[in-house]
């Protein structure tokens, strides 16, 4: 499983889960729930690795995900009992009321269920074996002390001189009778790595298997020590065993489990943890079968790991709530002998009990707390964000560790260039979603800052299509974020990719209309922000343009994400006259004529508002007026001498047309206020309608004299073929001077556009009307 595979699969799984948001039992089953199949997640890419490596796979990122599946596992053990109410059970006073008798198993039972932290405790103590390294087997013994015992066997055949610092006899307890005998070399190394693999079993929660192995090791009654540990469980005797097999019932009356003298074997395994005289391995063994605060200080030395800290933390807390609250309450057979039947059990008052409560718990979160800042020998250490998180989570301040994550991305402390900053987004992002889902409430502010980074975490590995998924959980921020993903996408995606993407929004609850309009709008700032602004000198239109930018086409294609629906046609409407004032006001017509052709026919018959759209219909009409001058040039271009008499004649009337059509069309725009606004001048410089007034402005100041000067040399130039154009020409002049179009203020004082400039040419059309004779130069508009 590659890491995309894994973004992806996670992504099947929150998609999933929020299928059956409202279902809390689904979403917390211990194999299908949310938690557990993320924890698959990372376990199936744990062992893709160990299968076919991978050489790009570096150690640190296996011991990350190993941290992550790890912590997804803790989530699981503890999420279930803090969303969940347990079935009102018996008290151990009510037990012991009712039956001094009761066995300690059932006792322990009833105490963990009074009590929610040490549920969780006992909980999180099982998740920690489950994920303990698998134990290291001894080598094979083929019997017990194998070279001691020849050592021995030969002294006595000797006389009984023993060798040299050698044990005189097979006792297990031999080495320990303080003459500083010691076992064969061999034997010794084995007693010590059999000491070390039952540890390992202990710390992994196997018993069963640690007691074989001493069973296979030629030392029963190393098997009956590990076996002391268990409680004793005798159902017959118990008022609140239930049994699986009811038919069973009868042949399990005299059968009894686990240790009797559990309190005598309890005080034996302390007492011989804390020996100096016994090795340091078989100290480390009884301390981890009987973890007490007397006995931690050896357990502590074993630990190697912060997990193995943390376990050894937690057994002494569960190990002694159970004791003390056995001790409290009294009363038992078992725990007392007769003298606790024959005393009863101890009342305790509310208030009582209430405080003691309290006071466990919270030298439990102390005890706890030591380990933010516990050396470790092996693995990643205290400060490792897992570990920190793990610890968080243990202690219910899932709210302050979600905040804190959050306000680290923006200070800089998880920084992305981090190793684990990727994977730390990844689950923090579905912790988040998951406690949504379980209605456990999270900061909303945290929330979004680690969707946000999650969400660009998923950009930068090119996973697109999750965004809108992830983008979904945002809430009102949902429709903003994941518009900005479509803005980000700029020029990779095509059209058809874009309309995908769009689509997933609606897939994924989002108001699809209201992204593709928030979309188009970031896309159209941000591309305004990165080309010039619209001011200084008006642009040449007579030179050859080059082809469009990549930030031209950027905002050219903005457009795309309105014309996908008819439902967001006005906002296209409005969003076309923004980019099309852009183009035409710095001198892009065939930028702008290439948007023309992206709309759909329908904008043309959006009505209201009327301003926009006229200001629409009014662009309309100048392209149609500018393709009309490219075709008059073409034409004008196709006379040539070689020309006979009918083709010329069919020239002629193509030309006479087209002019004629030039015409009618230019004046018609100059004679009917185009792109003449109705907004005041004292506006705002910023405003939206000052500054559209300000663009109009410069549109009309561009191509008004460049139309009105255009058409008065086409109709000059076709003076020979059409005389009548000369007199056009002319009258030309008298609508450019009419008080009520204004046209002369168009004109501006630059190159090209000035309005003596076009006077001149006015001058050279009267000049032309002697060429045909006469005196009068005014002779031909009477004529």
């Amino acid at each position: 499983m590659s890491d995309a595979a894994l973004y992806v699969s996670s992504a099947e799984v929150l998609s999933l889960c929020q299928s059956m948001n409202d279902d809390l039992e689904a979403l917390l089953h211990p194999e299908t729930g949310f938690a557990p199949r993320l924890r698959k997640i990372c376990h199936d890419q744990l062992v893709d690795y160990e299968e076919n490596g991978d050489p790009r796979t570096t150690q640190e990122e296996l011991s990350l995900l190993r941290l992550e599946r790890d912590t997804w596992g803790l989530l699981q053990a503890v999420m279930p009992a803090r969303k969940t109410e347990a079935a009102p059970m018996p008290t151990v006073h009510d037990l012991l009321s009712e039956n001094p008798y009761t066995p300690t198993s059932t006792l322990a039972q009833a105490i963990m269920n009074a009590s929610p932290l040490l549920t969780e405790l006992i909980a999180v103590r099982e998740w920690l074996q489950d994920i303990a390294p698998p134990p290291q087997h001894p080598e094979a013994t083929t019997g017990y002390w194998r070279f001691t015992k020849h050592g021995v066997m030969q002294s006595l055949r000797m006389g009984g001189t023993a060798r040299d610092g050698l044990v005189r006899e097979m006792d297990p307890d031999a080495v320990n009778h303080g003459d500083g005998r010691m076992l064969a070399a061999d034997d010794t190394n084995y007693e010590k790595g059999l000491a070390q693999a039952l540890y390992s079993y202990v710390r992994a929660g196997r018993l069963e298997d640690a007691i074989d192995l001493c069973r296979k090791a030629h030392q029963p009654w190393r098997a009956a020590s590990v076996r002391g540990s268990l409680l004793f469980q005798w159902r017959a005797i118990s008022t609140n065993e239930q049994y699986e097999d009811d038919s069973m019932e009868e042949d399990l009356t005299d059968a009894w489990e686990g240790n009797r003298r559990r309190q005598l074997w309890k005080s034996t395994c302390i007492r011989s943890a804390i020996n100096p005289n016994l090795s340091e391995h078989d100290r480390i063994l009884f301390a981890a079968l009987a973890p007490t605060p007397q006995t931690s200080i050896v357990l502590k030395t074993a630990c190697r790991t912060w997990e193995d800290h943390l376990w050894a933390q937690i057994s002494v807390c569960c190990e002694e709530k159970q004791s003390m609250e056995m001790l409290r309450v009294g009363g038992s057979f078992w725990e007392g002998g007769l003298p606790a039947v024959e005393n009863g059990v101890r009342l305790i008052s509310a208030e009582e009990e209430e405080l003691e409560v309290e006071e466990w718990e919270r030298e439990v979160r102390g005890s706890l707390e030591v380990l933010k800042s516990v050396a470790v020998q092996e693995g990643p250490g205290a400060q490792h964000p897992f570990h920190y998180s793990q610890l968080q989570i243990i202690l219910n301040r899932i709210e302050p560790l979600i905040e804190n994550f959050s306000a680290g991305i923006q200070d800089g402390t998880y920084s992305s260039d981090s190793f684990e900053y990727t994977t730390m987004c990844r689950f923090f992002a579905h912790l988040c979603l998951c406690l949504q889902m379980i209605d456990i409430p999270v900061p909303p502010l945290a929330t979004q800052v680690i969707l946000e980074s999650y969400l660009q975490v998923l950009e930068a590995a090119g996973q697109r299509d999750l965004i809108a998924l992830y983008a979904g959980a945002l809430g009102d921020n949902a429709v903003e974020r994941y518009a900005l993903f479509l803005v980000s996408l700029e020029l990779s995606a095509d059209v058809a990719e874009r309309r995908l993407a769009l689509t997933r929004a609606r897939e994924h609850g989002l108001d699809m209309d209201r992204v593709a309009i928030v979309a188009a709008e970031r896309t159209i700032d941000k591309a305004l922000r990165l080309l010039p602004p619209l001011k200084g000198p008006l642009p040449s239109i007579i030179t050859m343009q080059a082809p469009p930018s990549d930030e031209e086409t950027f905002l050219l294609r903005s457009i795309e994400w309105t014309i996908f629906s008819e439902s967001t046609y006005d906002t296209a409407l409005e969003q076309t006259n923004i980019i099309l004032r852009y183009f035409l006001g710095s001198g892009r017509v065939q930028v702008a004529q290439r948007l023309l052709v992206m709309l759909p026919l329908e904008l043309a018959s959006i009505s209201e508002p009327e301003e926009r759209a006229t200001e629409y219909l009014h662009y309309r009409q100048f392209f149609i007026i500018w393709e009309t001058l490219e075709r008059v040039v073409e034409c004008q271009a196709l006379e040539t001498p070689q020309m006979n008499r009918n083709t010329r004649t069919a020239w002629l009337e193509d030309y006479r047309t087209m002019v004629d059509q030039a015409h009618e069309q230019i004046t018609k725009l100059l004679t009917s206020e185009w792109l003449v606004s109705d907004a005041e001048e004292h506006g705002s410089d910023r405003s939206p309608t000052e500054r559209r007034r300000r663009d109009l402005v410069r549109i009309r100041q561009i191509y008004v004299p460049e139309l009105i000067i255009r058409l008065h040399f086409i109709l000059f130039a076709s003076r020979v073929q059409f005389p009548g154009n000369l007199k056009r020409a002319l009258e030309l002049a008298n609508i450019v001077a009419d008080s009520r179009y204004m046209l002369y203020e168009d004109f501006v004082n630059e190159d090209g556009r000035r309005l003596g400039d076009y006077l001149g040419a006015v001058r050279q059309a009267i000049l032309g009307g002697l060429e045909g004779g006469g005196s009068d130069p005014f002779r031909i508009l009477s004529s």
